[in-house]
């Protein structure tokens, strides 16, 4: 366990700091160790697509097999984000560590999806719905099920609280957008993920698994823009509608040193010389 959350710091490390008025909010670090081993057991030997990854659990899953921490995982992780940071990041700790079977490409969920090779599985930590009933996951659910071709499976990170109206209202708005798709709930492991939420620390997550019923791919239809305004209405919570395409990266950051701006040098009086 101790060699399992070492490496998992270093992922953390290297992970950009969250933007709040995107929504990012970062899963705490004993949370990502075990949601780690659980996606890479349940991806294992598959293609494995990301529809946005702040909390670097991509990096994770590979870094742990990388370490031999895990002797399992995906044999293919590709991270689609909008945030050049996390982008950019996830390049470098691939590049750095060789974890030649993990990469990341600049996405926004709005776009259509890339035409790539087709993934077995997809993973998404997105925005949580709860000012939109849940019409934000579905956009990143929208991707996942684009990715994966219709016919695959997916793990969904969305909020799970027995004592607020919303997250039961999100999940049910969720399983039914699925369900339309042609995807239905194989299991769900409730209430797994803390987060480093200030005005919401109880507030948990779960993960959702689908998985697509046979002959799915049938119903596999072209990838459009998503443009609705009532679908990107609170998109990332209350009055946030998106009008940002992608997050840029200004300069290469050291997330292991604390940036210039956040402090500042008093320096010890000179001994005047004699």
């Amino acid at each position: 366990m101790r060699t399992a959350v070492n490496a998992v710091s270093d992922v953390v490390e290297n992970r950009p700091r969250p933007l709040r008025e995107f929504d990012q909010i970062h899963m705490k670090t004993g949370d990502m160790v075990m949601q780690s081993e659980a996606i890479a057991s349940w991806a294992a030997d598959k293609r494995l697509a990301f529809i946005g990854d702040g909390d670097a659990i991509s990096v994770a899953v590979a870094y742990l097999r990388k370490r031999d921490v895990l002797n399992f995982g995906p044999s293919r992780i590709t991270v689609f984000d909008f945030d050049e940071r996390t982008v950019q990041a996830v390049r470098r700790f691939a590049d750095k560590e060789r974890l030649e079977y993990l990469d990341a490409e600049l996405y926004n969920v709005l776009d259509p999806f890339p035409d790539r090779a087709k993934f077995d599985c997809f993973y998404t930590n997105p925005p949580w719905g709860a000012s939109n009933e849940g019409a934000s996951v579905n956009a990143f659910v929208q991707r996942g099920i684009e990715a994966v071709g219709y016919e695959g499976e997916g793990c969904i990170v969305i909020a799970d609280d027995d004592e607020l109206p919303w997250p039961k209202q999100v999940l049910a708005k969720v399983q039914a957008y699925a369900s339309e798709r042609g995807f239905y709930v194989s299991r769900m492991n409730r209430k797994l993920h803390a987060y480093h939420l200030d005005d919401a620390p109880d507030l948990k997550s779960c993960n959702l698994f689908m998985s697509s019923l046979p002959e799915n791919a049938n119903r596999r239809a072209p990838s459009v823009s998503l443009t609705d305004p009532a679908s990107l209405r609170n998109f990332y919570g209350g009055s946030k509608e998106p009008k940002v395409r992608y997050v840029h990266e200004l300069k290469k950051p050291d997330y292991g040193k604390a940036p210039e701006g956040e402090y500042r040098l008093e320096f010890l009086p000179e001994e005047s010389g004699e």
